[in-house]
C-alpha cells in the first residue's frame, strides 16, 4: 500500500465524523420542526377560545338584558286594632308562620261585652216604644172625625214614624256594639310570617296603631331595575332567571310588567310653583334605571325567600318579538 493510500484510508473516519451522520440522526429535523410548531399551535388555540369568550361574554353582557341591581319584595299586611283596650293573649312569636284565619292577638273584651247588653236593652226599649205608639196612630186613624181631630192623627202618625226611626238606630248601634266585640279578636287575614314584633302581652292596643305586621306569604316578587337602553329587548313574558347572593341555584320567572313613570329631579315644583331645573350639566349621560316587575314562577327547594334580598336579575328575551311589544 503507497502513502497515499494510507493516508485517504486514514482520514475517512474523520469524514464521518465532520458530517454528524449517524444512523438515528433522519428524524430529528422533523422532531424539531414539530417543537417549533407546538407554540402557533398553542397561540391559534388561545386566540380562538379567546374568540370564543369574547362572544359570549358579548352576548351575555351586551345581548342579553341583565342587572345586578335586583330586590326580592313581598307585600306586607299591618294590623293595626280597630278597637281600643289591654291587650290579654298574644298567641304568635317573632317570624313565625301564621295561616289565614288564625288569631294573632286579643284584647281585652269585657268593656265591649257589657256594651253589647246595653245596646240590647235600649233595642229593646225602643221596639217597645215603636210597637205602642205604631198601635196607637192606627187606633186613631179609625176613629171617626167626631171622636179626633185630623191633627191628633197627624201627630200620632208622627210619633210611630220617629219611634221607628229610634227602633232603627237602637239596631244599628247594637250592630256596631256586636261588631266592636268582634273586632277584639284579631285574625290574620293572609297566610304569611310574623315580622318585627315588638308589641308584648299587657300593651295597651290603640285604634290605629300598628301592632303587627305580616309578610304575606303568597306575595313574593323580584324588582330588577335595568337601564332604560335594555327596555326594547324586555317583553311581558320573557323568561327571566334571578340569581340570590349565596344560592346557587337560580330561581326562575318572567316578566310580568314593567313600570311606566320613575320620579325626575327635574320635574319637581319648587316653592313658588315653577319646575325647579339643575342648571349644572355633566358630560357624562347615566342612564336611568326602570322597575321590571319579575313574577317568580319556581323557587328551588331549600330557598328562604327575604323580602329586601340582593338578586341578580337576567331575561332571556324571546326570538320574534317586535321592539313594540313592551306597551303591552
Amino acid at each position: 500500500m503507497s502513502n497515499t493510500e494510507a493516508k485517504s484510508t486514514s482520514q475517512t473516519p474523520g469524514l464521518h465524523r465532520d458530517t454528524g451522520w449517524s444512523p438515528g440522526s433522519a428524524g430529528r429535523p422533523a422532531r424539531g420542526r414539530f417543537r417549533r410548531a407546538v407554540p402557533v399551535f398553542i397561540t391559534i388555540a388561545a386566540i380562538g377560545v379567546a374568540v370564543w369568550a369574547g362572544r359570549a361574554m358579548w352576548n351575555v353582557y351586551i345581548g342579553t338584558p341583565w342587572t345586578r341591581d335586583g330586590t326580592v319584595r313581598a307585600y306586607v299586611v299591618t294590623m293595626a286594632p280597630e278597637v281600643a283596650g289591654r291587650i290579654d293573649a298574644l298567641p304568635v312569636a317573632d317570624n313565625q308562620y301564621v295561616h289565614k284565619g288564625d288569631p294573632l292577638m286579643t284584647i281585652e273584651s269585657t268593656d265591649y261585652a257589657i256594651a253589647v247588653q246595653n245596646a240590647e236593652a235600649a233595642a229593646d226599649q225602643a221596639r217597645a216604644n215603636f210597637e205602642n205608639a205604631q198601635h196607637e196612630a192606627i187606633r186613631r186613624q179609625h176613629l171617626t172625625d167626631l171622636e179626633t181631630s185630623q191633627e191628633e192623627r197627624q201627630t200620632y202618625t208622627t210619633n210611630a214614624l220617629a219611634a221607628d226611626a229610634s227602633y232603627r238606630k237602637a239596631l244599628a248601634d247594637l250592630a256596631q256594639a256586636r261588631v266592636n266585640l268582634g273586632r277584639t279578636s284579631i285574625r290574620s287575614p293572609v297566610s304569611g310570617y310574623v315580622t318585627n314584633l315588638t308589641t308584648q302581652l299587657g300593651d295597651y292596643a290603640t285604634v290605629g296603631k300598628n301592632v303587627i305586621s305580616l309578610v304575606n306569604a303568597d306575595s313574593f316578587w323580584v324588582d330588577g331595575y335595568f337601564v332604560e337602553s335594555h327596555l326594547t329587548r324586555i317583553h311581558v313574558g320573557d323568561p327571566a332567571k334571578m340569581k340570590l347572593i349565596g344560592v346557587d341555584e337560580p330561581l326562575q320567572g318572567h316578566v310580568e310588567s314593567v313600570a311606566r313613570g320613575i320620579t325626575v329631579a327635574n320635574a319637581e315644583a319648587g316653592q313658588s310653583g315653577l319646575a325647579n331645573v339643575n342648571p349644572i350639566y355633566t358630560w357624562v349621560r347615566l342612564s336611568q334605571r326602570v322597575p321590571v316587575r319579575i313574577h317568580i314562577d319556581h323557587v328551588p327547594d331549600g330557598v328562604r325567600l327575604v323580602a329586601g334580598q340582593t338578586a341578580t336579575v337576567e331575561i332571556e328575551p324571546r326570538s320574534g318579538l317586535p321592539a313594540n311589544e313592551i306597551q303591552r
